[in-house]
């Protein structure tokens, strides 16, 4: 809008705009165009030696009377253009749907107040760059996302454009995608965070799924303090009022040190001596576990075996029983399992006797035979034999008042369901004295006179008897001889004394007749009354003897000696 002014050469110019409304009565200064919002990007002012306006990108509204006012330093100095300019917008204008959805037909038309003819061509901008029709309407054919963007029409040749209108296509969502940060190892504990990123028109919503559970909404899911529970496939829905789509599925990759160790047996139940066993080590850790290996416990001993998943032990032995463990390791660190216990069955074995009290067993002590053995399960019956004869059942075996007759070899039998085991014999050696002592005497039968005769001891004793006494009964309390054999040379009663480290035995006086005149006796008339007066003699003596002593205290061997030495003395002096 084109302008010129003049004033009085004594007046100086302070300041000068253009405005749309006249100075109201009461003195208030109009407002500056440069000052209004609507029109401050849009106006400018050419001030070489002229009052010109400049107004870019008009509009409908911009129809108005403007005006151009200065003021100078004079008093009363303020004046406006009387009549201004009348500025006529015969617009152009853009008319799009209000809603728009991806996929539909569209048509954009470019309206105009001016009298155009038929032959008027236009050109179509999007974005400020040319669009290529040229009639007044625009038609887009199955319209997308990418036709979204600022359209305007012009009139070919008279400059004349219309107002930007914005092209605001519908659409689902598309391009989703998941980021998580930070990127690289994620190693239990730290904290991550997903993202899901998608285009969409109007804007999405977002729900996050690990697997096929929703567990979060939102752009972003943070995850603080991350374990191994957190490991698994996450992906995101994007949805709109258009439509839905789910990002492809993302691996959240927790590092951790192993946890959940845990020892097998295989076959489980009852382990028989000589079968297989197998023990697995189960682990979850990730990375997963590189190195296992195996402990075993025996009481307080802890002894480092193989190293592997798998330990098998073939042909188990009893000495395979105890508590095993393993330990898991990976990168992230270790983590032992408990103890499992490996019990294995089978028959008894190491089975012993032992004897109690130790030592020497004298006849008439108690003695207890103790059978011990080792057996899983324990031994449920124990049998004892003397020999081949079964003589008593339990684990104990207890003779009280022992004597000579037990004395032997002596074995237990112990069984469980899983077999039969005989112990090694021992022998019960019972010591105890002289018994059944007894003379023999050879050559039997009619001895000539002048020959001897060998008399022989014997007895039963342990230890066996180390002393023989001979004794012939009337010779007094000295012994005639010793050692089990004697050779008696005179007629009488001879007897043994029996002895060991335990006590001495008596045997029975034997009779040694020889022959010759021992066998008869000749009296003479003259010796009839010696005769009588001796045998009065010895009955008087007899009689005082049975007089000084007990009848159950006399001794059957003084006795012996009158009856077979009296006589004889009498014999030999007659």
């Amino acid at each position: 809008m084109n302008c010129t002014y003049s004033y009085p050469e004594s007046y100086t110019v302070k300041t000068s705009f253009w405005t749309k409304s006249l100075p109201p009565a009461a003195g208030v200064e109009p407002p500056d165009l440069l000052n209004d919002t609507e029109y401050r990007d849009r106006v400018q002012y050419l001030r070489d030696k002229s009052c010109r306006l400049s107004l870019r990108d008009v509009r409908e509204n911009d129809q108005s009377n403007y005006y151009f006012r200065f003021i100078t330093d004079k008093e009363g100095g303020k004046y406006t253009g009387a009549d201004g300019v009348y500025l006529s917008v015969a617009g152009l204008q853009v008319e799009v749907p209000e809603r728009v959805r991806e996929g539909e037909k569209v048509t954009l038309t470019c309206k105009t107040t001016c009298r155009l003819t038929d032959r008027t061509s236009f050109t179509w901008y999007k974005n400020g760059t040319t669009f290529s029709s040229s009639t007044e309407q625009l038609y887009l054919q199955s319209v997308s996302r990418e036709d979204a963007g600022r359209y305007s029409c012009a009139v070919l040749d008279q400059n004349l454009h219309s107002p930007e209108v914005s092209l605001n296509v519908r659409y689902p969502p598309k391009s989703v995608s998941v980021s998580i940060s930070p990127s690289g190892e994620i190693v239990e504990g730290s904290s991550v965070t997903l993202t899901c990123s998608s285009d969409g028109n109007p804007p999405v919503e977002y729900t996050w799924y690990k697997g096929s559970s929703s567990v979060a909404t939102g752009k972003t899911f943070k995850l603080n303090k991350i374990s191994s529970v957190n490991s698994g496939e996450y992906k995101c829905r994007s949805s709109n009022k258009h439509g839905e789509k789910y990002s492809d599925t993302v691996t959240l990759n927790v590092l951790y040190p192993p946890k959940s160790v845990s020892v097998s047996i295989s076959p489980s139940g009852e382990i028989v001596e000589g079968s297989s066993v197998t023990l697995t080590c189960s682990s979850d850790g990730n990375p997963p576990v590189q190195k296992y290996t195996w402990f075993k416990k025996v009481d307080k001993d802890v002894q480092q075996k193989l190293t592997g998943q798998i330990y098998s032990i073939t042909n188990i032995k009893s000495a395979d029983s105890g508590e095993y463990q393993c330990m898991a390791t990976n990168t992230q660190g270790s983590q032992s399992s408990e103890y499992k216990s490996l019990t294995v069955l089978y028959p008894p074995k190491s089975v012993s006797v032992s004897i109690s009290p130790s030592g020497k067993i004298v006849e008439g002590s108690s003695v207890t035979l103790t059978c011990s053995s080792d057996g899983n399960p324990p031994v449920q019956k124990y049998t004892w034999f003397k020999g081949s004869s079964l003589v008593a059942k339990g684990e104990n075996f207890t003779l009280n008042k022992i004597s000579s007759v037990n004395s032997g070899e002596y074995k237990c039998k112990c069984i469980n369901e899983h077999g039969v085991k005989y112990s090694d014999t021992v022998t019960l050696n019972v010591l105890y004295p002289p018994k059944s002592v007894s003379v023999s005497i050879s050559p039997s039968g009619e001895i000539v006179e002048g020959s001897s005769v060998n008399l022989t001891c014997s007895s039963d004793g342990n230890p066996p008897v180390q002393n023989y006494t001979w004794f012939k009964e009337g010779g007094g309390s000295s012994p005639v001889g010793s050692g089990n054999s004697y050779t008696a040379v005179e007629s009488g009663s001879y007897y043994c004394v029996a002895q060991n480290k335990y006590g001495s035995q008596t045997a029975a006086a034997v009779l040694v007749t020889l022959g010759g005149v021992q066998s008869s006796v000749v009296f003479t008339a003259v010796g009839v009354s010696a005769v009588c007066l001796l045998v009065v003699g010895v009955i008087f003596f007899v009689r005082r003897k049975r007089r000084g002593s007990s009848p159950d205290g006399a001794d059957p061997r003084q006795a012996s000696q009158l009856k077979h030495f009296i006589i004889p003395q009498y014999y030999y002096s007659l």
